[in-house]
């Protein structure tokens, strides 16, 4: 999308573009500390979230709007590729250190995230260590695909299921 503003000084019309907003979230395959590696996918289906003694998906809640529980991520900065994006944003956010796996595929509606348009990537990784809330987080819960919240925010819920339809092709 283009829009023009004038130029103060010889007064042309100068393009001004408005694009998407690249960022980046990462689907964390968390373990207990002594929990044998690796972790094979999240296909459980016990009803509860799970508690910090079983293998799950890291989903944090969410202190800034959007609200809700949300996969770690964020935006990409300017000089930094997307595979460090998915770690810093991951650190950040869990203070846990991952290992990108793959990249599950990238997700570009428009209306994805209400304050913009932002086009993410998607990683999944793997982490053992003590989760903790930090940053943009207020919480962290490990869930498992059938306790997955209700109150999912962006597309996450979307972006699970797809993860979750993969897990459900390689097992």
């Amino acid at each position: 999308m283009k829009s023009q503003y004038l130029c103060p000084h010889c007064g042309k019309g100068i393009e001004k573009y408005q694009n998407p907003f690249p960022t980046v979230d990462i689907i964390i395959e968390w373990a207990p500390p002594d929990a044998a590696l690796p972790v094979q996918p999240i296909d459980a289906s016990e009803g509860e979230k799970t508690d910090k003694q079983n293998h799950g998906i890291l989903l944090i809640k969410r202190k800034n709007p959007p609200f809700g529980w949300a996969l770690p991520g964020g935006f990409v900065d300017y000089g930094e590729s997307l595979e460090v994006a998915a770690v810093r944003e991951a650190e950040e956010e869990t203070s846990l250190k991952v290992d990108l796996q793959y990249q599950l595929g990238a997700y570009s509606d428009p209306t994805r995230d209400p304050r913009f348009h932002t086009i993410s990537v998607v990683f999944v990784a793997r982490a053992t260590g003590e989760p903790r809330a930090a940053d943009d987080a207020i919480e962290l819960g490990i869930f498992s695909r059938a306790s997955l919240p209700d109150n999912l925010a962006f597309d996450h819920g979307k972006i699970l299921q797809d993860y979750f339809g993969r897990c459900s092709q390689i097992s």
